[in-house]
């Protein structure tokens, strides 16, 4: 029985370790391949939704008044803020004509407040290629270029990038990089690049590319006005609509720190699950396929250990290989914490509970409040 299940272990591991493996190499962005020679500066308007971030916002501003080789214009929606977001936008408007601060309108019924406030912000965008990006997230000089380039080169509609994850205490180490583990492991990248299919919709919501004419035809952020996940569901709208989206590590790109502290993890986590993977059709294979390859060779190892079973814990070796090799490529390509790889079976099981937390929460009819706000 215990050779069998490690068996089963190898299996379940090595489908997102063979994914991975071939994903990674389409996933990094290599710029130099993507660099376009251009008559002009590609225009960008970088469009940054701000609720309560009198902490970062000014830090934001400035790495994207940084950029080279792109002509910008900064606008900032002040979402009903109760602290100086506001005023410190001003303030660096009244310095640099580049930026503007507007301010949002209250939220109505049955929209998320980060979906309204793009909307509001599409409005404002004076040319016709946008980047929504969050207010956690630090550019480098050269990301609006090199997304710009990228777009165009592969004729891409909505374009998503995945900024290095900067984690701090051991949850965030634990948890923060399972994006790529699932997006890598999971996602034949080539396959979602060659269709349209809805299916195949992916990206992260702190950082995504598009231009006026694709996302009018997307149905604009009133597609997902009610959704908390706009990382799955803005993608999606677009594919509805027959377009392409694709995803880049961003690692190079940008920055972002997700979440500030344990309890921030856990309801960053919760607050996004039920549309990802902890809904009726997706929570029960994606436990078995996340325990199956990540935790259940390190049980069997265990056990072939304390039953001197040869035989089941040279095959418990081999899934445990497997089952971590994601993670630790994960650690190499995208600058992680050796903390999460040598943990990941932790990480994995607390990750898949986490799942399940959220799916009863649902059916209970309960949400996690996020930003103040609780509408789902």
């Amino acid at each position: 029985m215990t050779l069998a299940l490690s068996i089963l272990g190898i299996l379940l591991a090595a489908i997102p370790a063979g994914l991975f493996l071939t994903n990674l190499p389409l996933f990094v962005l290599r710029r130099s391949a993507a660099r376009l020679e251009r008559e002009s500066q590609p225009a960008v308007s970088v469009l940054i939704p701000a609720r309560d971030e009198q902490g970062g916002i000014e830090d934001c501003l400035r790495t994207v008044l940084a950029s080279r080789d792109v002509s910008t214009e900064v606008v900032v929606l002040d979402d009903q803020s109760t602290d100086r977001t506001a005023e410190i936008v001003q303030a660096l408007a009244e310095k640099d004509d580049r930026v503007r601060c507007v301010a949002g309108a209250p939220l109505p019924d049955g929209w998320n407040g980060k979906q309204f406030a793009c909307y509001q912000l599409a409005e404002t965008a004076s040319t016709d290629r946008w980047l929504f990006v969050d207010a956690d997230v630090r550019l480098q000089p050269d990301a609006l270029r090199a997304l710009a380039d990228y777009q165009d080169a592969n004729h891409v509609d909505l374009l998503s990038a995945f900024p290095h994850q900067q984690t701090d205490t051991w949850l965030e180490k634990w948890l923060v990089p399972m994006m790529h583990v699932v997006l890598l492991g999971y996602l034949p990248l080539r396959r979602m690049r060659s269709s349209t299919l809805e299916a195949y919709a992916a990206g992260c919501g702190q950082l995504f590319m598009t231009n006026r004419e694709g996302y009018k035809a997307a149905g604009t952020h009133e597609a997902i006005k009610s959704s908390r996940h706009d990382g799955l569901k803005l993608p999606r709208a677009y594919r509805k609509a027959g377009l392409r989206t694709d995803v880049v590590d961003g690692t190079d790109l940008a920055s972002c720190r997700m979440y500030e502290s344990t309890a921030g993890v856990i309801r960053g986590v919760l607050k996004n699950a039920h549309e990802g993977i902890a809904n009726a059709r997706l929570i029960l294979p994606f436990s078995v396929l996340l325990l199956g390859g990540s935790v259940l060779p390190v049980v069997t190892l265990v056990v072939s250990v304390l039953t001197e079973n040869f035989w089941a814990g040279l095959a418990s070796i081999v899934g445990v290989v497997l089952g971590h090799l994601p993670r630790m490529l994960s650690a190499i390509q995208f600058r992680q914490s050796i903390f999460g790889v040598v943990f990941h079976s932790l990480a994995t099981l607390l990750f898949v509970m986490l799942q399940w937390v959220a799916f009863v929460m649902h059916a209970m009819g309960r949400s996690v409040a996020w930003r103040g706000r609780t509408e789902t």
